[in-house]
């Protein structure tokens, strides 16, 4: 959890807000829309289902900010690396390069540059500086960036070979990417073509049974579980889609 408010930008807009009180605050705002809805007379599994609504739409937004600073870290990384390859690792000190680079990338790119700067000037030790900033960033690319920048600076090694070899493994990266983007792609078509025939089907089964497809589903014990299946598939698809776009 403490990684998810960092990599979605909620705990550098709100720094007071750990994960315990992030969880906490998700527990009391899921119960008070549980006993809203009782005391508006809703069912116990209407109430239950507003609640599950409030966390889950508190998790896609969640997702929504860690995948939207992800792909603005993803079209800077490569700007980022042409910017520090002006620069000589013996032309000044590392985290003083990062500070100068930091004004021509976009967030949240810009911020962890600027806080890595100055951790460095605070604590001295620019190691312990990159290695914590390569932690606040979620993109691969990124991380594996700021360790061989430690590494170089540990070993006095020359950037612009560094920087030429990152920029091909970016390169690679991004093709790869766009390949599995495709395969996102072709997984939501068939995904809504499942759904539309789940539909067709449940709209027959209500045909001959007679009976409301809406009773069934909400008021029955075999409708409840069977939409918690299918909600509990599509997570999991969710889940597998985020994975293979990243």
């Amino acid at each position: 959890m403490e990684q998810r408010l960092l990599y979605s930008g909620i705990s550098v807009r709100f720094p007071f807000l750990t994960p315990e009180l992030w969880i906490l605050a998700n527990l009391a705002a899921g119960t008070a829309v549980y006993f809203l809805a009782l005391l508006l007379r809703v069912s116990w599994s209407g109430a239950l289902m507003a609640a599950g609504g409030l966390w889950l739409a508190v998790w896609a937004a969640m997702n929504y900010c860690m995948g939207r600073n992800y792909n603005a870290t993803d079209e800077n990384l490569m700007k980022f690396l042409d910017f520090l390859g002006n620069y000589s690792i013996t032309s000044g000190e590392i985290t003083a390069v990062l500070s100068q680079v930091s004004p021509y990338v976009g967030e949240p790119l810009r911020g962890v540059l600027d806080a890595c700067y100055y951790e460095a000037q605070t604590s001295g030790d620019t190691s312990i500086a990159l290695l914590a900033m390569a932690e606040k960033i979620q993109h691969p690319k990124f991380r594996e960036l700021v360790r061989n920048l430690e590494i170089s600076l540990r070993y006095s090694a020359d950037m612009t070979v560094l920087v030429s070899q990152s920029r091909r493994s970016l390169r690679e990266y991004t093709r790869m990417r766009q390949e599995r983007k495709a395969m996102v792609r072709e997984a939501w078509v068939n995904m809504l073509i499942l759904g539309a025939m789940t539909v067709v089907i449940l709209k027959a089964m209500e045909s001959l049974v007679g009976i409301p497809l809406s009773e069934i589903l909400l008021h029955t014990v075999p409708g409840i579980g069977a939409l918690a299946v299918i909600a509990v598939i599509l997570l999991l698809f969710y889940r597998q889609v985020r994975l293979l776009d990243q």
